[in-house]
């Protein structure tokens, strides 16, 4: 039958991004050397239309020097073409990686979900009503805690003495052991009590004299307000 009919023909895998992205690379760098080289050729041209006078050889120069110039145009839209479909293809590729990072991640989630979900299954410890429990049984060890140091600060060695003996050892101490005994006493009585003669202070000098009026000058009486005090003098 395949002689007859003859074998179908196998398709051609499909050029990959990046495969089309380097065969437009590739076609660009054509064209950019294309293009310089017919630069040089301008320069060239136009220098030699500078240098020829008026006439049919300048014209001449110039019909060439428009060729060049017209084909050079003609590269440089390909060459904008090119850098489109070059663009496109880049952000397709672009399009293309972010999605895969997109699958990485969700399937990295997926996996750590299921390893999450296995983890707490396997692990009773970390259901939510264990969890709870476990703080429940916290505060109430905490709370026994407190209550137990509060009864051993409390906790006293009560004195084994009856009260009888210490009112008969009270009576027994002596007078004097019940006194204050102080700088500025004397037999029980404050200093401010006592008299000078007792406090041995020495007496007052009588060498001086109180001053007293002259004789012969009569005194007159201080005259005095209704409180008893000398009363302010008066101006004339």
């Amino acid at each position: 039958m395949k002689r007859i009919f003859g074998a179908k023909k196998e398709q051609p895998n499909a050029p990959t991004l990046e495969e089309a992205t380097d065969n437009l690379t590739k076609r660009g760098d054509v064209l950019d050397e294309k293009i310089r080289k017919l630069d040089e050729q301008l320069l060239k041209h136009r220098d030699n239309i500078r240098k020829t006078r008026p006439g049919p050889a300048q014209q001449a120069a110039q019909q060439r020097a428009m060729a060049v110039l017209r084909q050079k145009k003609q590269y440089e839209q390909q060459r904008d073409q090119l850098y489109t479909q070059q663009y496109n293809v880049e952000s397709v590729s672009y399009t293309m990686e972010s999605m895969k990072d997109n699958v990485q991640t969700v399937q990295a989630m997926q996996a750590g979900a299921v390893q999450m979900k296995k983890l707490m299954k396997d692990n009773k410890e970390l259901q939510v009503d264990n969890v709870y429990k476990v703080m429940d049984e916290m505060a109430d060890l905490n709370a026994e805690f407190e209550e137990v140091t509060e009864a051993m600060a409390s906790y006293s060695v009560p004195l084994d003495v009856d009260e009888s003996d210490l009112m008969a050892e009270l009576d027994a101490l002596p007078d004097e052991d019940l006194l204050t005994e102080g700088a500025g006493t004397a037999g029980g009585v404050p200093a401010y009590l006592q008299d000078l003669g007792e406090l041995g202070l020495p007496e007052a000098p009588s060498g001086m004299a109180a001053p007293t009026a002259p004789t012969g000058v009569p005194t007159m009486p201080a005259e005095e307000d209704m409180f008893g005090l000398p009363a302010a003098p008066q101006r004339n």
